[in-house]
């Protein structure tokens, strides 16, 4: 396995368990990670996993700001996608 599919799969993990602990604890007296943090995750890889993490847990999906920024974080990342797969197809002359 490459070593950036091994960075990548573990960063969507690491986000996916990080929501999944969030919600665990929602509602009781320990500290919640603040959603800076999960944002923070989702931008640099892991919007697959926090997204598959929203809809399985039910986490952040009634919070129209936290869904507004994930949105962002996913454009942007499609976004510079498209740009890469633009200059990647694009003649070097």
């Amino acid at each position: 396995m490459p070593g950036w599919l091994a960075w990548w799969l573990s960063l969507n993990l690491a986000t996916v368990l990080l929501f999944g602990y969030d919600k665990a604890i929602a509602g009781g007296r320990r500290r919640r990670i603040p959603e800076r943090t999960l944002l923070a995750f989702a931008l640099v890889g892991g919007s697959p996993g926090a997204l598959l993490a929203m809809r399985a847990f039910r986490h952040k999906t009634a919070k129209v700001s936290f869904r507004r920024a994930m949105g962002w974080v996913v454009g942007m990342q499609v976004l510079a996608g498209a740009v890469l797969l633009a200059m990647m197809a694009s003649p070097r002359g």
